[in-house]
């Protein structure tokens, strides 16, 4: 996750990442969304309304707008190491949320500073043997009880595979399949973690997207998100 990395892909992410995911029939923004849609439904159900957000490499602010509908009144700051990518989404949503460069390393915030984390497949961008420090850092700013959402493209989908192999921006992506994330997240002090597939059937199949509802523990899905909630010591 260097910063030089992704500030020379920052002004063509868009279109980049389109070209990449052409076989799912998909636009970006329907990744985007059903991300944020996830996280809310999660949230939802167990009654929770986070106060204070961090999108954990948020890259050029593509989460931000879903993420600003479904909580209109959190306060959400956007992380990432790339300031080029931080000054785009600063301008694509200007006053929407705050916008913090990092040294890729170690999260300028104190300890218990937001209710809620995220990221969005960024974690196979990361080098491994900073993972689990970052993942233990993301631990230490959520506060007792928050949530962290970890979405990762599932390496045992072909179609997910071939979408990485074909995006300049992935050159030199590592993707994790979901039991050694959950191992990391464990090795972090994350223990309280489960896994979600998702994202079975390509556009042409929409008509059968009701019924993933029903396939989340079958490890196939183009992606799977693990959600760890922080347990007070």
């Amino acid at each position: 996750m260097l910063e030089a990395e992704f500030d020379q892909f920052a002004r063509e992410y868009q279109e980049q990442h389109a070209a990449s995911i052409r076989l799912s029939g998909e636009a970006p923004e329907f990744f985007h969304k059903y991300k944020i849609d996830d996280i809310a439904a999660t949230l939802r159900q167990a009654g929770v309304k986070p106060r204070r957000i961090l999108d954990f490499g948020a890259g050029v602010g593509n989460s931000l707008g879903h993420m600003r509908n479904a909580f209109p009144d959190s306060e959400i700051t956007l992380l990432d190491p790339s300031r080029e990518s931080l000054d785009i989404a600063s301008k694509r949503f200007p006053g929407e949320a705050a916008f913090t460069h990092f040294d890729g390393r170690t999260i300028p915030f104190a300890d218990g500073s937001f209710d809620l984390a995220f990221a969005a497949c960024v974690f196979h961008h990361i080098p491994e043997d900073l993972q689990i420090g970052l993942l233990a850092e993301i631990g230490r700013v959520l506060a007792d009880g928050g949530s962290f959402f970890v979405f990762e493209h599932n390496p045992w989908n072909p179609l997910t595979t071939h979408a990485v192999r074909n995006c300049a921006f992935d050159e030199n992506a590592v993707l994790i399949n979901s039991r050694e994330m959950r191992r990391r997240m464990v090795a972090a002090g994350l223990s309280n973690t489960r896994i979600v597939y998702r994202i079975f059937f390509p556009r042409l199949l929409a008509r059968l997207r009701p019924f993933e509802r029903l396939l989340t523990k079958i490890p196939v899905g183009a992606q799977y998100f693990a959600h760890a909630v922080k347990s007070a010591v």
